[in-house]
């Protein structure tokens, strides 16, 4: 397959290397001009993946026309608040052949849409793909087992890709959940978020566990009310994606709340930062749906109020502790 990815941050750098390493024909847009003649000259991404050689078969460029006229299936690996630039400048040079898979993970902050969504409303209805799960690339790039899903409307495009894509090393789900896959892969970093918080306060593992307990009630409390599976949400895309981000060292969101919650200010974490930790714009976007469609969220709010309105993490969490006592599972649930 022609796969011409979208992106050269270290996820876009990593799935560039293991798509061609499967034996696909490869192409790397790259954004930044000097990253773009550093890549040419070195074969290395010393912004974002230092260290790891890039091999001379794989076409870098910064034509998003090229990229385009290279490939079938385009795979995008841009910031979420970038994608709708880049797909406006993609529109002109689109083909019918083309098939397009997101592995971004994000929610638009003005629109609130989600990457398929962003994508449609600029392209109308082309073949698309949402790419997710538990991958941090460092391991992704070493080989180590991962597992991650591909939804699509049209499951046999689902499986075309699961077929392309997978190897020994990465397994991929197919599945036909857009929406569930890609609200799943955004909103599990603001709840990586408040976890970072809570460790940055000290609070130990009883509070994460919880945290990250409620913060999957609550995702999936919007993602049925957005027409989701509710089952899409205990799955790779889900709760996969939820532990490995709220645990792992390698996540930034999580770095972002533990600095945070040790005292730090956002702006001064995020301008210390290389690469881009969604969840800190996703958490706009978030606690907007979770307004938009009446669904109560209260680690969201939390997090939003942390964030962007000046509380203090401790009192959010005090906060948070003190809400009105009620049954975990509602009445309606426990008996379906």
């Amino acid at each position: 397959m022609k796969v011409g990815v979208v992106g050269a941050g270290s996820w876009g750098t990593t799935l560039a290397r293991y798509l061609h390493a499967l034996g696909h024909e490869v192409s790397l847009w790259v954004f930044e001009e000097e990253l773009l003649r550093i890549m040419l000259e070195e074969r290395v991404n010393t912004f974002y993946l230092p260290g790891v050689r890039i091999s001379e078969a794989i076409h870098i460029t910064n034509s998003l026309e090229e990229i385009a006229a290279r490939a079938e299936c385009l795979l995008l690996v841009t910031p979420s608040h970038a994608l709708r630039g880049v797909v406006e400048g993609l529109k002109e040079f689109v083909e019918p052949r083309h098939v397009f898979v997101s592995a971004t993970k994000g929610i638009e902050n003005d629109s609130l849409l989600t990457m398929s969504q962003v994508v449609r409303s600029v392209l109308g209805e082309v073949p698309f793909a949402a790419l997710s799960g538990p991958s941090f690339s460092k391991e992704v790039l070493a080989g180590s087992p991962t597992a991650v899903t591909i939804a699509s409307e049209d499951m046999e495009l689902a499986t075309r890709l699961q077929l392309s894509f997978s190897s020994d090393t990465l397994r991929i789900y197919a599945h036909d959940d857009v929406i569930g896959t890609e609200l799943g892969g955004s909103a599990k970093n603001v709840m990586a978020i408040a976890v970072g918080i809570s460790d940055g306060l000290g609070f130990g593992m009883n509070a994460r566990a919880a945290l990250m307990t409620r913060g999957l009630a609550e995702i999936m409390r919007l993602g049925v009310r957005m027409g989701a599976n509710s089952m899409t949400f205990t799955g790779l895309s889900g709760l996969g994606d939820l532990i490995l981000t709220c645990t792992g060292d390698l996540s930034r969101n999580r770095t972002v709340g533990l600095r945070v919650g040790r005292g730090e200010k956002l702006d001064a974490v995020t301008a210390s930062m290389k690469q881009v930790a969604e969840g800190v714009r996703t958490t706009k976007s978030l606690y907007g749906l979770a307004q938009r469609h009446g669904i109560d969220m209260p680690i969201t709010r939390q997090v939003y109020m942390v964030l962007y309105e000046g509380k203090d993490p401790g009192s959010a969490v005090t906060e948070l502790m003190g809400r009105p006592l009620k049954r975990e599972i509602p009445s309606e649930q426990a008996h379906s």
